[in-house]
């Protein structure tokens, strides 16, 4: 049987040990000897835990980032409601996945502040994704498809905030179902859309 490599094997112990003791327990020795490997060794591929969840999140979840970057560089392309959609799919699924793994750094202020300062550092951190999406919008709204006078950067927030909502809203429950996420995510896009697109304004009654 082949053994995978160090990196792949890192980052399945990282994955597996942010979820099971979360985030703020998972340190570099036990994700180390879970990945069957020195804790030197893990240091030659990441420089720290921070940027081992970095790369957790973005390699090993939904990838949210690229899907946002490839459409703020190409708008125009697809439907704005469709491409709305399919962004709010990927988002649900990266933070249904992802708040597991960081709801445990909430719970100690300090380490928090740190983590944070780490993001910072590496330039990383939550609110990337909303500024990625506020980019799709404006380079939607640059070619004609988004209304000159929408608030961007708060339709990004309402759609994103929607989205990471649903990971962890759903538990109190008496089903702790979440809303499934494909009609959810065009749910959400259909009522942004409704607010934000060109083909969507009203027409202006005046003679």
């Amino acid at each position: 049987m082949e053994t995978k490599p160090a990196r792949v094997r890192i980052l399945e112990a990282a994955h597996e040990l942010m979820l099971t003791v979360g985030l703020a327990r998972a340190t570099t020795k036990e994700i180390a000897r879970a990945a069957g490997c020195s804790e030197a060794a893990l240091y030659k591929y990441f420089d720290s835990k921070e940027e081992l969840f970095v790369r957790v999140l973005t390699e090993r979840l939904p990838r949210l980032t690229p899907l946002l970057s490839g459409l703020a560089a190409a708008p125009g392309q697809g439907t704005l409601a469709g491409n709305l959609t399919e962004i709010a799919r990927q988002a649900a699924l990266f933070y249904e996945q992802s708040f597991p793994i960081a709801a445990s750094l909430y719970a100690e202020t300090q380490l928090k502040r740190r983590h944070d300062e780490a993001l910072r550092a590496i330039g990383s951190g939550p609110h990337l994704p909303i500024e990625g999406l506020d980019a799709y919008l404006r380079a939607e709204q640059a070619v004609g498809r988004v209304r000159a006078d929408a608030d961007t950067y708060a339709a990004a927030s309402l759609l994103l905030g929607a989205c990471a909502q649903r990971a962890f809203a759903y538990d109190a429950t008496e089903t702790r179902e979440r809303p499934p996420v494909d009609e959810f995510a065009a749910r959400l896009a259909a009522t942004l859309v409704g607010g934000i697109s060109v083909a969507d304004t009203p027409d202006d009654p005046r003679p």
